[in-house]
């Protein structure tokens, strides 16, 4: 800040020069002192200036409504959401969202860093505060191929970048855990940079946690039990309650939530779809939930705003008090969390549920989608079996942890996996994208229903290469090939037609069009999962099946090098002998 901005900002404060806006007659929720103020609010720009009796260019009458600091998610891959970052934030900020912590890895695993520098440009255009952690993990594991390959001198470049944080969640955690010396020069450049480094270690505990976390390791988004919780509380970390479109920890972990360990506690949503924030809403329905469970409303607020500006640094957001931006949410109540207007920096941005700015897009050129997949044959997705027994990766309900199952299957005469129709074990493989290394792995999916057709996806988190689920080897192998003619996204086929499909051009993750244009089609698509396919009316079809190649999430996974058993961190085979 300059110093005539400085001074100006202090007479403001001092009463010796006019607001340029003043909120008057509101409930102001003190998040410092945990309590309700009524009184009036100076801003002066983009400040607050104080809370007293001020005058302003403009004066605005909440007439007793409720005036909270703005809304912080602390972790969430825009990407997921399937928009651009200018689509996405139309979105979240009637909401009442004035600030993101976001971790990019799924482009910068398609795209390399060119796809960071892409969402920070984009992050530009739209009114919501994104903050940014460079990805740590790319590749996720070294047992599949991404887009590219990050190591800590490729992040020299971009880590002291006022956009960005940190490091985002460090899926490695046997890395770290092992001291891999490619691991240790990244965690040293964040710290000796003092960058924060975000945390990923489901089902780590006693010693091996005492390691991943020494280095600085601040945060934990994968808690899924309540031991998981209360072990990193008290050694030190941040938990991270999400409720996502897919995963849904935030009514089993806020029980878990007390007047002793609240203000180590705060949200996020991990991955959200615009379906879920259109009709649910965003960190307003953690709000809810964390309400409807018996948190305390004000303590729920904490949680939204202060503790969040506080685990990430962010040392003028989150409370309304003199110095911190005027980042802020107009509410009718403290129960269902109506958002009636939104501030950020002292703006309107956003009321009655509408965004008030017109959509500007920066060039997206360098993210378009390219596809390098080679030598892909109809025989590469044979699954030979031939002791007729096989471990299944079978889908849980409600999250994206899978199980390790072993059955007997069924064969042909060449010992080859066949689909049978009153069985709910389909084949499932995973095609490489990036590097035209003709990699195609093949295994078995239960729990997701489908009885015909296929599904192929370029979302395949998080490398991000073809997964494809089908009930029969034509429809997989046209499947695939018509996502690549159409540059990436959702294709639905059924006797070698396409049935439903959504392009995504930006690095096949991404559409640009708006989030309202993409809850629609995914809407669509949906529907003719479950009407034409038979998918399982239990399972989200997209967002359950682009997980299946998640390999650092339990139990087992498939990426484009083989079957992966997470507990293991190694390759197993398909075939039991």
């Amino acid at each position: 800040m300059d110093k005539l901005k400085l001074k100006t900002l202090i007479d403001a404060a001092a009463g010796r020069k006019p607001c340029s806006k003043v909120f008057k007659n509101c409930r102001i929720i003190d998040v410092f002192g945990h309590r309700i103020i009524e009184g009036n609010v100076g801003i002066f720009e983009d400040y607050i200036v104080g809370i007293g009796d001020y005058e302003g260019v403009e004066e605005i009458d909440l007439k007793g409504k409720y005036l909270s600091p703005g809304f912080i998610d602390g972790h969430i891959h825009i990407e997921s959401s399937y928009l651009s970052p200018e689509e996405l934030g139309s979105l979240l900020v009637p909401c009442g969202t004035t600030t993101i912590i976001a971790d990019p890895h799924e482009i910068v695993n398609v795209n390399g860093l060119a796809g960071l520098d892409y969402m920070i440009d984009a992050s530009y255009n739209t009114k919501l505060d994104i903050k940014f952690m460079i990805p740590s993990c790319v590749p996720a594991t070294p047992f599949e191929n991404a887009g590219a390959v990050i190591n800590a001198e490729d992040m020299i470049e971009h880590i002291n970048k006022e956009e960005i944080l940190g490091l985002g969640e460090f899926m490695n955690f046997p890395g770290i855990i092992n001291g891999d010396p490619m691991v240790i020069d990244k965690l040293n450049l964040a710290i000796k940079n003092g960058k924060l480094i975000d945390g990923h270690s489901p089902g780590v505990t006693g010693k091996d946690l005492n390691a991943y976390i020494l280095p600085g390791i601040n945060t934990e988004h994968e808690c899924s039990t309540a031991d998981e919780m209360h072990e990193r509380l008290s050694k030190g970390m941040y938990i991270l309650l999400r409720e996502g479109s897919a995963c849904h920890e935030l009514r089993l972990l806020i029980k878990e939530v007390t007047e002793e360990n609240s203000r180590r506690c705060l949200f996020c949503s991990d991955d959200r779809q615009p379906k879920t924030i259109l009709e649910e809403g965003h960190i307003d329905n953690h709000l809810r939930i964390s309400v409807e469970s018996g948190i305390d409303p004000i303590t729920a607020i904490q949680m939204a705003s202060l503790n969040a500006a506080e685990c990430f640094k962010l040392h003028n957001k989150g409370a309304i008090a003199p110095g911190y931006k005027a980042d802020l949410v107009v509410l009718e109540d403290l129960n269902k969390f109506k958002v009636e207007q939104v501030y950020i920096n002292g703006e309107k941005v956003a009321e009655k549920g509408k965004y008030l700015f017109e959509i500007e897009k920066v060039n997206s050129d360098i993210v378009r989608s390219s596809f390098n997949v080679k030598d892909f044959t109809i025989d590469k997705l044979q699954l030979k079996i031939p002791s007729g027994k096989a471990n299944i990766i079978e889908i849980q309900p409600g999250g994206v942890v899978t199980k390790r199952v072993v059955e007997e299957v069924n064969i042909d005469e060449n010992k080859e996996f066949i689909y049978s129709e009153d069985r709910d074990i389909l084949k499932v493989a995973v095609v490489e994208r990036h590097k035209g290394t003709g990699n195609v792995a093949t295994g078995l999916l239960k729990g997701y229903g489908l009885k015909n057709g296929a599904v192929a996806l370029s979302i395949a988190h998080d490398s991000h290469n073809i997964i494809v689920v089908g009930a029969n080897d034509k429809d997989m192998y046209f499947a695939v090939n018509e996502l690549v003619k159409q540059n990436g996204g959702i294709i639905v086929v059924d006797k070698e037609k396409v049935i439903g499909s959504m392009p995504m051009p930006l690095g096949g993750i991404m559409s640009d069009k708006s989030g309202e244009w993409v809850d629609k089609k995914l809407s669509e698509i949906h529907d003719i999962a479950y009407d034409n396919l038979k998918i399982n009316k239990d399972v989200e079809p997209i967002m359950t099946l682009c997980f299946m190649s998640l390999a650092v999430i339990p139990e087992v996974k498939l990426t484009d090098k083989g079957l992966f058993d997470v507990g293991k961190f190694d390759f197993i085979d398909v075939e039991v002998q």
